[in-house]
């Protein structure tokens, strides 16, 4: 029988590698060199490019655009072993991501968990095909590390529920179709009063605004609900037992947020840093600059195998836990010392802000950026106590 496994590992891997070979366009094989470039589907999802738009239909055509997920749900039906040779041999060829969602990352493990067969059915396959483009409803001006604080309500209507309050920093939220949102249905406790629902974006009473941060840019926006109208059929889970699904939805907030940086395949800092720096006998001239470079791609590729090995024992039936909060921590952290030594490997250039020579300030406005990847999706002070008392033991006191 192990034999067999084997030879039919090997075989899945051959033709995954030739599907790959001849279905992949060439430009799909690049690194990305733009955000911009990646494709979130959604209601008004365009297409960066008409290579994109064929590797997409391709995908998802072949149902690996979500390849673990069930067939009934959109996916591939993909084995975790199955899923593993994809995405190495995705990487051998360099393949970038056919679509990008936090209804994948995000949402998608809840309802897998918690929603009924038949928001399981609707959901799910949409996501799969890139038909909605989630956002997320958590933080509050109010309650942001201390997310149970949360005050937007959601009164009990008969056959809906009304929807009063805002929520902040939400990504992408002029961009997204539908919002996974945690509201108030009962004001007697913090924790067991708060309710998961699905709220389309386009609904009367929704409105955004733009959050600007120090790079000058920004995903995030200030979100709005004033009296918002929510079919009862758009709660998931039970009523008043939102709180455990946030908190399970956040261990892969926080796994995908750790991975920051990682998105899609980039041109390595090593190579940059040739091109910046120049070479010696083929290898970076510059020897200190050389020798952080090499600690932190080890570190990423160390990192990166740890984040794989633990999406194995999820989809083995494991919950990731509180490991997640170690994820976040050091993720983001890496991608803080990359953003820094980036600005380092280009130097005097890296502070300039307008020109077309530095790509409109490319370089500095990703460093300020980094700034708030310690912040979001947990600061690092509140990951750090989560490690402290659940992952370690320590007590509280």
């Amino acid at each position: 029988m192990e034999t067999k496994t084997k030879v039919d590992l090997t075989s899945f891997r051959m033709e995954t590698r030739k599907w790959l070979e001849d279905n992949c366009p060439n430009s799909m094989r690049e690194p990305l060199t733009d955000v911009k470039q990646l494709y979130w589907g959604g209601r008004n999802g365009n297409y960066f490019s008409e290579d994109q738009k064929i590797w997409f239909e391709r995908m998802l055509e072949k149902k690996w655009i979500v390849p673990y997920w069930e067939t009934k749900y959109g996916g591939g039906g993909l084995t975790p072993k199955q899923n593993n040779i994809l995405n190495q041999e995705m990487a051998r060829l360099g393949c970038r991501k056919p679509h990008i969602n936090f209804g994948i990352s995000m949402l998608g493990p809840a309802l897998l968990k918690f929603a009924s067969e038949e928001q399981k059915i609707h959901y799910l396959n949409q996501i799969c095909k890139g038909e909605i483009r989630w956002v997320q409803g958590y933080s509050e001006p109010n309650a942001g590390s201390d997310l149970a604080n949360l005050q937007t309500k959601a009164e009990d209507k008969g056959d809906h529920f009304l929807v009063t309050g805002s929520k902040v920093w939400t990504s992408f939220g002029d961009k997204g179709d539908w919002i996974f949102c945690l509201v108030r249905t009962d004001t007697s406790s913090k924790h067991t009063g708060v309710s998961f629902l699905l709220i389309d974006m386009a609904s009367k009473g929704v409105s955004t605004r733009p959050i600007k941060l120090i790079s000058g840019k920004s995903p995030f926006t200030e979100t709005f609900f004033d009296a918002v109208k929510v079919p009862k059929k758009n709660l998931v889970g039970t009523l008043n037992d939102g709180w455990t699904i946030a908190k399970y939805l956040l261990t892969h907030e926080r796994q995908m947020i750790g991975g920051i940086g990682e998105t899609d395949k980039k041109k390595p800092l090593s190579e940059i840093a040739k091109e910046v720096l120049g070479k010696n006998n083929g290898s970076l001239s510059d020897i200190s600059i050389r020798n952080k470079i090499s600690e932190l791609e080890m570190n990423e590729k160390i990192f990166e195998l740890t984040i794989q090995r633990a999406m194995d024992e999820h989809k083995a039936g494991n919950n990731p836990g509180a490991v997640s909060s170690f994820f976040k921590y050091y993720g983001t952290e890496l991608g803080i010392q990359k953003e820094e030594l980036r600005l380092e490997v280009n130097g005097f250039n890296s502070t300039e802000w307008t020109s077309e020579e530095s790509n409109n300030g490319r370089e500095a406005r990703l460093f300020c950026r980094s700034k708030g990847y310690s912040i979001e999706g947990g600061t690092h002070e509140i990951q750090l106590n989560i490690i402290a008392k659940r992952v370690l033991g320590l007590p509280s006191k």
